[in-house]
């Protein structure tokens, strides 16, 4: 007989796609709490460039993983998946409905679908070896070898992430099997909750607008002096957290190498990239229930047309 899993919802959308205030405003109406999914929003001291909600956004509603780690600590996904699934527990035993807000896509497929973080074999030998032949043969190289031997994983690791296909060859190297084979082993594993997902749906180029619009308030709210000040506490621009978008676009302006307007412009169309990123990302979730947003439409309206989508399935009255 098959026990029912505790309900989870999802909320996912693009950049600048309103998550943050949908996502209080459900939080409000179902008695929810919310568990950020956003892998920039957990850094401190990274406000405007991220834009982190603020405590006058949340109306009291408690946020999970949000502000806190430093700009120059480790968070990777399997820390995420780790803190988010402590959070989803927590949150369940208070009698509250675990709401996961946020735009990376890594990190809700991390939580939501069967993916296993425990340690593989690893061989530091056979990664340096693979190093070197990269440095020496050039990746393209290797990339040409993991398309023999793992063609499924060659699929979707681009040939730039010389990171990702080393590790894919070194798994190859030790256990004779494709890092695929075992990818489809973990996706048999059960997930503990069920997991409810909206996505946010907007015309492209109005979304583009909403975030051309953000920029500018990034810079008239202090992004430039944020920036300034995490590398004057001595944070380096190769961290990842500085690689973020928001922060890396304005490197070339505060070394005297661009312009400001130049600076902002390529900050706008990196974001704007991004944001199609994310939804090429979503897109392929067949999971997702589409809300579609509109300008013309208040928040109170699109929470009650996210209500009238999820209570069925959350099976609330």
């Amino acid at each position: 007989m098959e026990v029912n899993k505790p309900k989870v919802l999802v909320l996912v959308g693009p950049t600048a796609s309103g998550k943050t205030a949908l996502g209080v405003a459900l939080a409000k109406k179902l008695g929810g709490e919310i568990i950020s999914a956003d892998s920039m929003q957990i850094y401190k001291y990274m406000n405007i460039g991220t834009a982190k909600v603020t405590l006058e956004e949340m109306q009291g509603i408690p946020h999970h993983l949000v502000d806190c780690v430093l700009p120059n600590e480790e968070f990777s996904v399997a820390s995420f998946k780790a803190a988010a699934l402590h959070a989803i527990e927590t949150i369940l035993a208070n009698g509250k409905l675990p709401i996961i807000l946020g735009g990376t896509g890594l990190y809700i497929n991390s939580l939501t679908l069967p993916w296993d973080f425990q340690k593989k074999d690893c061989d530091e030998e056979i990664r340096w070896r693979l190093t070197a032949e990269a440095e020496i043969l050039g990746r393209d190289a290797l990339y040409e070898r993991l398309k023999s031997v793992d063609p499924v994983t060659a699929e979707i690791v681009h040939p730039n992430n010389l990171n990702r296909v080393i590790r894919a060859l070194e798994i190859y190297e030790l256990t004779g099997k494709p890092k695929s084979y075992f990818d489809e082993e973990t996706k048999k594993q059960d997930v503990p909750y069920d997991y409810v997902m909206l996505g946010l749906d907007w015309e492209r180029e109005i979304l583009y607008g909403r975030i051309n619009h953000r920029v500018d308030l990034m810079i008239e709210d202090g992004l430039i002096d944020e920036t300034k000040m995490l590398i004057d506490r001595g944070y380096d621009w190769s961290l990842t957290a500085l690689k973020a978008i928001g922060y890396k676009e304005l490197k070339p302006y505060l070394e005297g190498q661009s312009s400001l307007e130049d600076a902002v412009t390529i900050l706008k169309r990196d974001s704007r990239h991004y944001a199609k990123r994310q939804m090429t990302w979503f897109r392929k979730d067949e999971r997702i229930h589409w809300i579609k947003m509109s300008e013309n439409k208040n928040l109170e309206t699109q929470m009650y047309n996210c209500l009238d989508l999820v209570q069925p399935l959350l099976e609330l009255n």
